[in-house]
């Protein structure tokens, strides 16, 4: 695993500010064919990466949104919370997220508390163009996928997101047709249920 100091942790551009209850970033998600043919254009234009990640997401029955535990191979772990729409395109997310030593035991107990909705599993390279991550994932029985988080800043209209990360699509030869909507957790389930 490679890295430099600024995305050491994949969520270091993500801490919450004092005066917004919660962050907030505009994403994209879009069904890819080459990762690592998407990775070389990507590498064009990055101001920082590639860092590789994997990612072991276990998903908790939330009626207010999303709860996931990420764990990490290192033994870390991220408890995220966040709230989206799942239609397909940009979209405005708000999260809050809270690292933790402890991932193992933490799951047992909101798998207890709230029963698990599922898990995703996926390796992750992330680079950052500007203030935007980019996500070139491959997940586990779905395939391979870009996510594009735009960060926005306190106060910012989400459309100021919404235009830069289909400049980046463009930038990078993403098609609008390539978007794909709701969660990795999601397109699990439908798949599963195609079975």
């Amino acid at each position: 695993m490679s890295g430099t100091p600024e995305l050491s942790s994949p969520h270091a551009v993500s801490s919450l500010s004092n005066q917004s209850p919660m962050a907030r970033n505009v994403e994209i998600k879009a069904r890819i064919e080459h990762v690592a043919e998407l990775t070389r254009r990507v590498a064009t234009i990055a101001d920082s990466g590639p860092v590789e990640i994997v990612q072991d997401d276990t998903f908790f029955n939330c009626p207010a949104g999303r709860l996931k535990l990420r764990a990490f191979p290192d033994g870390r772990g991220e408890l995220i919370f966040y709230r989206r729409a799942d239609h397909q395109g940009p979209k405005e997310s708000f999260y809050l997220i809270c690292p933790t030593t402890s991932p193992r035991p933490l799951r047992k107990i909101l798998a207890l508390a709230l029963g698990e909705a599922g898990k995703v599993e996926k390796r992750r390279i992330l680079f950052l163009v500007g203030r935007t991550r980019i996500h070139l994932d491959l997940v586990k029985g779905l395939g391979e996928f870009l996510e594009l988080e735009v960060v926005l800043s306190d106060g910012e209209p989400p459309e100021a997101g919404i235009a830069e990360a289909y400049a980046l699509m463009k930038r990078l030869g993403v098609d609008t047709l390539q978007l794909v909507e709701g969660a990795y957790v999601d397109l699990l389930k439908k798949a599963r249920a195609r079975q």
